[in-house]
């Protein structure tokens, strides 16, 4: 039997590493970029679906009866309809493992850019100014507090860079237990306010659920200290971006990184991102090559195993297994 895979969408110059991973199933791999038919009609007859950014609702969902996986080839599955492929017993897949060193990594280059006045100075010295007291007043990092808002593996590997420079950090995840968070290296805290109220940084690392969806708006901005500085590598729209403006604005938190925002691409030229308190980056926390190699195994690994009869690894929609 000749399986058909379709990549809907992808940041890749081929798919010839996918290809070459398939071979051992007998399967073609259909590439949407390349293709000018519209995904509604290539998805027809395909038994597997991996999606990058195109979202994939109920309607598409019932344009393949025979898929059995749709893999998310990233952390985040939000453009999924989780309830409606569940419905259907397609297993709905992520990768929440392949980027961490790379996201820990740019939430720390956040926090110390922003701490240290890199960017601030380094476009200042560029448009000619030497002035080392413009600005906002810098702090040593050694001693502040950090708050991670969740406590999953990103979360985690940044509390332990964090520890390094001499950081005391707390962590709120109402889904684990005092004894998770602090095997995690951190200090659990009761709930979201207190958190807020005594972090120096507060960095996002939830998902994106309707849960989650405006979890940092303007009363929690409300709370934090002036000097707080805030850091979302996790997914737009758990920040409210226009209550984040009006506080960098009016100045009453010292500053915030962000690398992932409510609409993508974001108005470039738009006050948010021309606000000088603000470091951005355009979704990128998770790049490297050694990162998207890791990815495009394991999403390929995944949909393998889905196909081959197996329950795969990084399965989101667990409550399919109910109907297999």
């Amino acid at each position: 039997m000749t399986f058909k895979i379709v990549y809907s969408d992808h940041l890749f110059d081929n798919l010839d590493y996918e290809r070459g991973l398939f071979e051992e199933i007998d399967a073609i791999v259909v590439d949407g970029e390349a293709t000018e038919a519209p995904l509604e009609e290539i998805v027809v007859d395909a038994d597997a679906l991996v999606v990058m950014y195109r979202p994939v609702n109920a309607a598409l969902m019932d344009r393949m009866p025979n898929c059995k996986i749709i893999n998310r080839s990233g952390i985040g599955f939000d453009i999924v309809d989780l309830d409606a492929a569940t419905e259907r017993g397609i297993y709905v897949t992520n990768i929440p493992d392949y980027c961490i060193q790379e996201v820990s990594d740019h939430a720390m280059a956040m926090i110390l850019a922003l701490q240290r006045k890199i960017a601030f100075y380094n476009t200042m010295m560029k448009a000619g100014e030497w002035d080392l007291n413009k600005g906002w007043m810098m702090h040593r990092i050694e001693n502040q507090t950090l708050g991670l808002v969740a406590f999953g593996n990103i979360a985690r590997a940044v509390c332990k860079k964090a520890l390094v420079f001499g950081m005391n950090v707390i962590a709120y995840d109402p889904y684990l237990t005092d004894e998770q968070i602090i095997e995690g290296g951190a200090e659990p805290i009761k709930d979201l306010d207190s958190l807020l109220m005594n972090s120096d940084v507060i960095s996002v690392h939830t998902p994106l659920t309707p849960e989650t969806r405006g979890l940092i708006g303007e009363r929690e901005i409300s709370l934090m200290k002036e000097n707080a500085i805030i850091i979302n590598v996790a997914r737009g729209g758990i920040v409210d971006e226009d209550a984040l403006l009006i506080a960098l604005e009016e100045k009453r938190i010292l500053g915030a990184g962000l690398d992932v925002f409510a609409k993508e691409p974001v108005d470039l030229f738009g006050p948010l991102i021309q606000q000088e308190r603000l470091i951005c980056t355009p979704h990128a926390a998770w790049n490297s090559v050694e990162s998207e190699m890791e990815r495009r195994q394991k999403s390929a690994e995944d949909v393998i195993r889905a196909l081959q009869g197996t329950v795969p690894k990084y399965l989101v929609n667990r409550k399919v297994l109910d109907r297999k």
